[in-house]
């Protein structure tokens, strides 16, 4: 028998259905927010594979095209390979629930979110977040939850939850963030909510607001919380069993006293495959020494090798105030950066920060190239695109190049949005503009350099950007009160460290930011001082950027389309398209131009050639060109009747030259003097209110068009 369980959720009613569907999973949840409605299961194996020392975790949100009473584009009509929103929406469930499985849990864990009904009023991502956690709270799936998600915007200078998409094009910010429930509490509530993810995007935000969308949605998800709560005490499976980790304090010994000494003077190596090298010669030795052919005590020795490691980086940071390359917590690594690198490239920058380098190129091109985004919830016309790409020698690595990954996704998604909010709009700037990151070489902040090679690759294609971007990733380590907030991190110190921030934007504020935690007690405190030094590294990194290039370039590439923009009557659009297409492909046969025309009226046309450009103008006005009293145009005999002729004096456009106007003198026929076909200069007289034209040859006679 199924149960429902309802609460109100940002002024909107949301229920979890238990014991309804999906029955053999460990945890099936419906979740009801308006007409949205998302099946979450969640399913773990029994037991871990032999060998496994870590969670084998999936998560695939999926959205189906019924769930918008659609049928699937393409051949096969049905679901493909996961779109761009699916696979970011995936990412953050996954970002927010991997940490909170327990250590030593290792038996492989999936969970599926699936639309099936969608509203343009409530957001399927919230939903699926609230079932995926809601999915594991009742299941016997160890899990230190509850979870929940929500959306927060700022409109009008109030903050909402959850608004709907229409709502929040209106919005100056838009957050999704996670926060879950920590006990006991230390502000003196039944419990706290703590933030443990975070990503959004914003229109140059002051950092202060940030910290208090950030305060108004954890506050915002608290009856998400207590929702779970009830469910999982009316309907909630006792808990899986986790075998304890117990050290085993006698080989981590023998260990230490093995790979100790070798492990510490790996991390006084500042380069990164110098270190790397002799960290995995040390470690080798030890599990070789120690382990010998004994595979799960070679397993056990790896995983004390690995946490010596942790452990020697975090007392470098915390107690010997010292990190790998010597910089102070705040300091930034040394910073260079190359315009125009890529002669033909439309637009090309190389910005280095340490080890890590990017190769940004840029290229522009019309709206036919803009990007069709279907999702159920609508299609998207997108004109930026921007693709980041990580091969493997970037790691000084020798495997298969795959199709982008959810990695690549992520990261080219958080660029692009850092850089939206300063690109021109499209009445100024009416390209369709492609930046692709390739990164030659990581060590930390790779999205990051793309942020910052994407701006100065903009500016240096002459894209009018309404001001310089640069991003940051920041990094904290905390042990008991003692805590150090790190700027511009290195891969070491993102995986030893307890938090990923990174931070985009102008020196007038915040443009895109993503958080990671993989700790409790992250409090306001923290986070306004990492926000605070995050803006401090910000505009430092502006100043280096503005060293390399000022503003953008007064001019486009000689290689890059110029486009020029027509505006005609929207009745006059099929004139110029013509019968079939006829005239469309006769400008583009003579002058070889792109052409693109809108249901609107507005025509584009796009050139390197300046000349063919203004010819393929010309012959858009012309084809659109209306009769113009006291002109005198070169018109073609089209029809003779008794009382004058018919004259086509602009493409589909005919005026009646009466008898009488033919000549000076008094004629009796019109074919005395005219026959169809012929060109004859005609003014015209008048045009009526119901647009009919009154031709006149005598008046003509003589004269040059003008």
């Amino acid at each position: 028998m199924s149960n429902v369980f309802s609460a109100d959720f940002a002024g909107r009613n949301i229920s979890l259905k238990t014991d309804y569907v999906a029955g053999q999973a460990d945890g099936s949840i419906l979740v009801y927010y308006g007409d949205t409605v998302v099946l979450v299961t969640a399913v773990s194996l029994k037991g871990a594979r032999e060998g496994v020392d870590f969670l084998p975790l999936t998560v695939d949100y999926q959205e189906k095209t019924f769930a918008a009473g659609k049928i699937p584009g393409g051949f096969f009509k049905r679901e493909g390979r996961p779109n761009e929103r699916e696979i970011l929406t995936s990412r953050i469930i996954d970002r927010s629930i991997r940490p909170l499985f327990p250590r030593g849990y290792y038996s492989e864990t999936q969970v599926v979110a699936s639309v099936l009904s969608v509203d343009k009023e409530n957001d399927s991502d919230v939903t699926a977040m609230l079932g995926a956690s809601a999915a594991l709270e009742i299941s016997n799936i160890p899990f230190k939850g509850p979870i929940a998600g929500a959306r927060i915007g700022r409109i009008n200078g109030e903050f909402v939850c959850n608004a709907s998409a229409e709502k929040m094009q209106e919005s100056e910010l838009n957050i999704f963030l996670v926060g879950r429930k920590v006990t006991p509490s230390k502000s003196g509530r039944s419990y706290d909510v703590d933030l443990i993810m975070m990503e959004g995007d914003a229109k140059e935000i002051a950092e202060d607001v940030i910290i208090d969308a950030i305060k108004f949605g954890l506050e915002a998800i608290r009856p998400a919380i207590d929702l779970q709560d009830k469910m999982r005490q009316a309907a909630g499976k006792e808990k899986r069993p986790v075998e304890k980790v117990v050290p085993d304090n006698e080989l981590t010994a023998k260990v230490s006293a093995a790979a100790l000494a070798g492990l510490q003077e790996g991390y006084g190596m500042p380069r990164k495959l110098e270190r790397y090298s002799k960290l995995s010669d040390v470690r080798n030795k030890a599990i070789k020494e120690i382990g010998g052919d004994d595979s799960v005590m070679c397993k056990k020795v790896a995983g004390i090798v690995e946490e010596l490691e942790r452990r020697i980086l975090r007392d470098m940071i915390i107690k010997d105030k010292k990190r790998i390359d010597g910089r102070s917590s705040a300091d930034i690594r040394p910073i260079s950066a190359e315009v125009g690198v890529l002669p033909r490239a439309h637009g090309s920058a190389l910005f280095n920060r340490g080890e890590t380098q990017a190769l940004v190129a840029l290229t522009l091109g019309t709206s036919s190239d803009e990007q069709r985004m279907d999702y159920i919830g609508g299609e998207e016309m997108r004109s930026f695109l921007l693709h980041y790409n990580f091969p493997p020698y970037s790691v000084g690595e020798a495997k298969p190049q795959r199709s982008p990954g959810r990695r690549e996704i992520g990261h080219g998604a958080l660029a692009r949005k850092a850089l939206v909010p300063v690109l021109p709009s499209a009445d100024i700037f009416p390209y369709t503009i492609r930046l692709v990151s390739e990164i030659l070489s990581s060590n930390g902040s790779s999205s990051m350099a793309t942020v910052c090679g994407g701006i100065l690759s903009l500016m240096d294609a002459g894209v009018p950007v309404k001001d310089i971007v640069a991003g940051i990733a920041m990094g904290l380590l905390k042990e008991g009160d003692d805590v150090v907030i790190l700027s511009d991190i290195l891969g070491d110190e993102d995986h030893a460290g307890d938090m990923d921030f990174k931070v985009c934007g102008t020196e007038k504020g915040v443009t895109a930011m993503q958080m990671d935690i993989k700790i409790d007690g992250l409090t306001e405190d923290i986070l306004r001082k990492a926000l605070a030094q995050a803006r401090e590294g910000r505009v430092f990194i502006i100043g280096k950027l503005r060293e390399t290039l000022a503003k953008p370039r007064p001019d486009i590439s000689l290689y890059a389309p110029r486009i020029t923009t027509v505006k005609v009557k929207a009745d006059q659009v099929r004139a110029v398209i013509g019968s079939g297409g006829k005239n469309i492909r006769q400008i583009i046969s003579e002058t070889g131009v792109t052409i693109d025309v809108e249901d609107d009226g507005t025509v584009t046309i796009a050139s390197s050639d300046a000349e063919a450009a203004a010819r393929a103008v010309a012959m858009v006005k012309w084809l659109t060109e209306e009769a113009e009293v006291g002109k005198i145009y070169r018109g073609t005999v089209k029809k003779i009747v008794d009382f004058g002729a018919f004259v086509e004096i602009l493409p589909g456009t005919e005026g009646l030259l009466h008898i009488s106007q033919i000549a000076k003198e008094r004629i009796n026929k019109v074919t005395d003097v005219l026959k169809e076909g012929d060109e004859v200069m005609v003014k015209v007289l008048e045009v009526d209110k119901q647009g009919k034209i009154r031709l006149s040859r005598k008046e003509a006679l003589g004269a040059e068009v003008k």
